[in-house]
């Protein structure tokens, strides 16, 4: 286990989102704010890092032929606990994500990981790739509200800074309201793609010259 080379695969070469295109759901249709950002990516870290230990302590018992059965039920019970949380201490947090937190259950990420990762390793190893690939995703949803929601609104923070009302940067009249609506989620995903395979391409394309 390489700690280092984990978190760079969650964050950067393996992320989730914009490397292997997993849970754009999602992530398009929360990322209007960063109270909500920030709220899913640390919801989807816990069930994650979570899931991937108890599917990992249990790989050598599960049966093979059901073992996708037995991910969904293990994930579900997470994810119950993280909804019924939100729901008792973050009563507006749990309102604004709405059916995103039950969908959950079957987000790609969890599951990918559960069948590509903590399958097949052993618990550390599971624990440090779940909280790597939550920080990935994390990081993603945050960048994708603060773009969203400057453009669109014209402020930044929404529901975490100022009291909740985010700090206004210039009118909201002046904004792209289009950013904050379902097109905004296409095209700032779209434009993050477009960044993050620049850059891979552009870091592959050093290694070969220094050889």
């Amino acid at each position: 286990m390489n700690f280092k080379n984990q978190l760079k695969e969650g964050i950067i070469t393996q992320n989730p989102v914009l490397v292997q295109q997993l849970g754009l759901c999602s992530t398009m249709a929360i990322t209007t704010s960063l109270f909500n950002g920030i709220g899913m990516g640390i919801s989807v870290l816990i069930i994650l890092t979570c899931s991937n230990i108890v599917i990992s302590l249990l790989r050598k018992v599960i049966p093979n032929q059901i073992r996708i059965a037995a991910f969904i039920v293990v994930i579900a019970a997470f994810v119950t606990m993280v909804d019924l949380l939100l729901k008792a201490f973050l009563p507006d947090l749990s309102n604004s994500l709405g059916v995103f937190i039950p969908l959950i259950v079957v987000n790609c990420i969890i599951l990918g990981r559960a069948e590509a990762f903590s399958y097949k390793n052993g618990v550390v190893a599971s624990a440090v790739d779940g909280i790597c690939q939550g920080i990935g995703y994390t990081l993603v949803l945050i960048a994708m509200c603060v773009i969203r929601e400057f453009l669109g609104a014209g402020s930044f923070g929404g529901g975490v800074l100022n009291g909740g009302a985010g700090i206004q940067i210039f009118p909201a009249d002046y904004g792209a309201l289009m950013m904050i609506m379902p097109f905004g989620g296409f095209i700032t995903l779209a434009a993050l793609f477009a960044l993050v395979q620049w850059a891979l391409k552009r870091g592959d394309n050093n290694k070969k010259e220094e050889k």
